[in-house]
């Protein structure tokens, strides 16, 4: 197991160039730059500012100047003269040496921020909100599952299934306006808008103020508008699984040796049809993080979703890319937890 977690860390690696060398292509063949305006800037401050940020240069000089502020470690003997050059993800000092790694580099569009600034004060929300919903997804779908594939054909298995349908055909676009107008206007149980955690996070991600009016008031309704379609895919595959595991024949050998039908189902059945869905987990919060968007702009929500789409508007080339990299980081590193999660489940899958 441990030769395979490290070759699939290489794997990582190429994973991200080829992620990078393709966006920072697309990206640049778009039409515009980040500092075109309806009103054109003078072509000397157009000029400087294009040196500034090397947007002068060729495009794969410019492509490896940022791979190498972001990849390779920045080794000094001075202290960083301003907040920019100090603002990378990893710092630290060893005797007389400064070292710095992961500068993503400054925002085109918010002058007085870099994008590890933006990472730092958005990326925990969208996170906080894509774990929520797929919490919410989990404890909806895989009961509703079971109990439908348990009652098969029966009225439980009808409403089961009926949520499902629900949840996969109503989109978040549709049901987050509905129940902001029935839970936060009509009945004012919820706020309508907002996010209750503010920084400074735990380890960067987690909220300190676990309370019910200081958190979990704002996270209910977007984390269930969210996670409901997540739900209902979710219930549609458990049960199909598990349908399939109950009339294999280990499970009638099971049976016939008098174990309990409790003992059946949830230490032979219920364990080896988990296969399926563990495997959309991975790619499935991955997408609940990084798809917030719809959901951030209809509960006001100042997550990392709607900066990205509003830094694509506006060409601002250091967070489109940091961005994409941080979440193929993600959906690469949720595929082989998946993997090790395998083997865990299955004694017979074996990687090594």
């Amino acid at each position: 197991m441990g030769r395979y977690i490290i070759r699939r860390l290489l794997y990582l690696v190429v994973v991200l160039l080829v992620v990078s060398a393709i966006t920072f292509g697309l990206m640049h063949a778009v039409p515009g730059g980040p500092f075109d305006r309806e009103k054109a800037l003078p072509p000397e401050i157009m000029a400087n500012l294009e040196k500034r940020y090397h947007l002068d240069d060729p495009l794969v000089v410019q492509y490896f100047h940022y791979l190498s502020d972001v990849a390779l470690p920045q080794f000094s003997t001075e202290p960083p003269s301003n907040a920019l050059e100090d603002d990378a993800l990893i710092k630290f000092q060893v005797g007389g040496i400064y070292v710095r790694w992961m500068n993503f580099g400054p925002s085109y569009s918010s002058r007085s921020r870099t994008v590890n600034d933006i990472f730092r004060q958005q990326l925990p929300i969208s996170g906080q909100l894509g774990l929520m919903a797929l919490l919410v997804a989990l404890f909806i779908g895989m009961p509703l599952g079971i109990l439908s594939a348990l009652k098969q054909n029966t009225i439980f298995d009808y409403l089961g299934m009926s949520i499902a349908i629900f949840g996969v055909s109503v989109p978040v676009i549709v049901l987050g306006p509905l129940m902001i107008w029935v839970f936060g206007v009509v009945l004012g149980w919820f706020p309508p808008t907002g996010w209750g955690s503010k920084p400074p996070y735990l380890l960067g991600v987690f909220p300190t103020d676990l309370s019910w009016n200081g958190y979990w008031k704002y996270a209910v309704m977007p984390s269930v508008a969210l996670g409901l379609g997540s739900s209902a895919i979710i219930a549609r595959l458990t049960r199909a699984s598990l349908l399939q595991v109950i009339r294999e024949d280990y499970i009638r050998t099971a049976r016939a040796k008098g174990l309990k039908e409790r003992m059946v189902t949830t230490r032979h059945a219920l364990k080896n049809s988990l296969i399926p869905v563990v495997t959309i987990l991975g790619p499935m919060f991955a997408a609940l993080v990084t798809g917030t968007f719809v959901t951030e702009l209809t509960f006001g929500i100042p997550g990392m979703g709607r900066y990205f789409v509003t830094s694509i508007t506006n060409r601002d080339y250091p967070v489109i890319m940091g961005t994409i990299l941080l979440y193929a980081f993600f959906l690469v590193v949720a595929n082989l937890v998946v993997d090790i999660i395998y083997a865990y489940l299955d004694p017979r899958i074996r990687y090594d």
